[in-house]
């Protein structure tokens, strides 16, 4: 970065709008213009981290100067992205588990994405904080309570933005459905359901059916987790979207949540179907149940149904549904019923007409840019609200108590599950702040 001085004179005005603020401590000046070219590290070279780096090298208004990665062969890889482009090489982080801190310590960085197993992600995003970097989180946030806690601190202490890169909150469908919610198409909300499911078999292991470290770019670690663990643990896709639908944090909160999970039998029916009795895992036993469906009820008196399967054979599906006391979209059959509206009394119409007429500004004018991204052109959404903001020296429109409220769902799953479906209460995250919070997702509005 050309001016060094100028970034800390800026970071110091970030930190200095949050200083006694309990909440929302990000009333941050604005201290640039678009012609200022933001400085982001990319920590996390593999599959997704290359992604990122692929989409903020195709900007001419980022730099990236560093990347950081345990593994030299995925750094690497880095810089041939970067070549491939025309781009300078970045300089490599790559000594140890925690390289990542020479990273952040850099002054000519503004930010950094975090691409890393889930594990990482709280204390690499709690040091880049206190580093005043800016930072990109990729989901989920936390795998623990106090995790979410972590990061909400840090970012109220430090004045920093904490971003959790959630692309499916740009799914272009989702955002038409936001459009028609804000507009009181749907009447009062009053349900929702929505979740991940997608068969992760083949990610979650190798051709041979072993997981572990060496094995590949995700089930080196991934697969861990449904050998430990047992609730849900990848409800953010499905639930940003309701979120803002429900106005979560802004007017609105999630209460309690009961969860119940299935046997699990998917992963060791894949480990013996591919390898035999005999297979090295096939003694395995598998904590994570094969579908773990979720309800959590809001101050506003709405339920949703959030549910994880990813470990049986179907096709993907994030199951969203959204409905009120004057219709219902589905998701599922691409279908809407609006009473007073649709034409056939008690029956569904195709939503094609309504996604035309309530399509987001975003995508009617940067639906090319999109394209060239990846996740079929959300990523490129996600990624350019995480710049856009370095740019303009403002707070992130997903901000740390979106990433705490969405993420926090995973650990409280798996206290229900323990309990036998038991009630549990969410942290308010926000203390008590959500009554009076204004909506900070407004893409409509703030163009990103």
């Amino acid at each position: 970065m050309g001016d060094k001085s100028n970034r800390r004179d800026f970071i110091k005005k970030i930190t200095a709008a949050g200083v006694g603020l309990s909440v929302a401590p990000f009333n941050i000046l604005h201290a640039r213009d678009d012609n200022h070219t933001a400085q982001i590290g990319v920590i996390g070279m593999g599959a997704r981290g290359s992604g990122h780096l692929r989409g903020l090298l195709s900007r001419s208004d980022v730099e990236v100067p560093a990347i950081c990665d345990v593994d030299p062969k995925n750094a690497e890889r880095g810089v041939q992205i970067a070549k491939e482009v025309g781009r300078e090489a970045p300089e490599l982080y790559t000594k140890g588990e925690t390289d990542y801190k020479r990273l952040i310590a850099r002054d000519d960085l503004d930010g950094v994405i975090i691409a890393t197993p889930w594990l990482w992600h709280v204390p690499m995003a709690v040091d880049a904080m206190k580093a005043e970097k800016y930072v990109g989180l990729e989901v989920p946030a936390a795998v623990s309570i106090d995790g979410c806690w972590d990061l909400v601190n840090t970012s109220e202490e430090t004045g920093i933005p904490c971003m959790l890169l959630e692309n499916v909150c740009y799914r272009r469908d989702v955002m038409a459905i936001l459009n028609m919610v804000r507009q009181g198409l749907f009447g009062e909300l009053i349900h929702a359901r929505c979740g991940y499911q997608h068969n992760l078999i083949p990610y979650l292991f190798d051709k041979d059916a072993n997981f572990g470290p060496g094995t590949g770019s995700v089930s080196s670690w991934r697969t861990e987790h449904y050998v430990n663990r047992n609730g849900d643990l990848y409800p953010t896709h499905g639930i940003g979207p309701v979120a803002h639908w429900m106005d979560i944090n802004r007017g609105n909160r999630f209460v309690n949540l009961t969860a119940t999970a299935t046997k699990a039998r998917g992963l060791h029916e894949h480990i013996v179907d591919t390898g035999g009795k005999d297979h090295p895992k096939a003694d395995v036993e598998f904590t994570q149940g094969d579908i773990v469906t979720s309800t959590i009820t809001t101050a506003n008196g709405e339920s949703i149904i959030v549910t994880h399967d990813t470990s049986l054979p179907r096709p993907y599906s994030l199951g969203f549904r959204c409905q009120g006391t004057n219709g219902i979209w589905s998701v599922e059959n691409n279908s809407i019923y609006l009473d007073g509206i649709s034409p056939e009394f008690d029956e569904w119409e195709s939503f094609d007409k309504y996604q035309d007429k309530y399509d987001s500004s975003l995508w009617k004018k940067q639906e090319k840019e999109a394209a060239e991204s990846g996740h079929g052109g959300i990523d490129y959404f996600v990624r350019n609200a995480f710049v856009e903001s370095i740019k303009r020296g403002v707070n992130t429109p997903i901000d740390v108590y979106d990433a705490a409220a969405w993420s926090v769902i995973s650990p409280l799953s798996e206290m229900s599950v323990a309990q036998g479906g038991h009630p549990v209460d969410f942290p308010d995250f926000t203390d008590g702040q959500w009554m009076t919070n204004e909506q900070i997702f407004k893409p409509e509005e703030m163009g990103y």
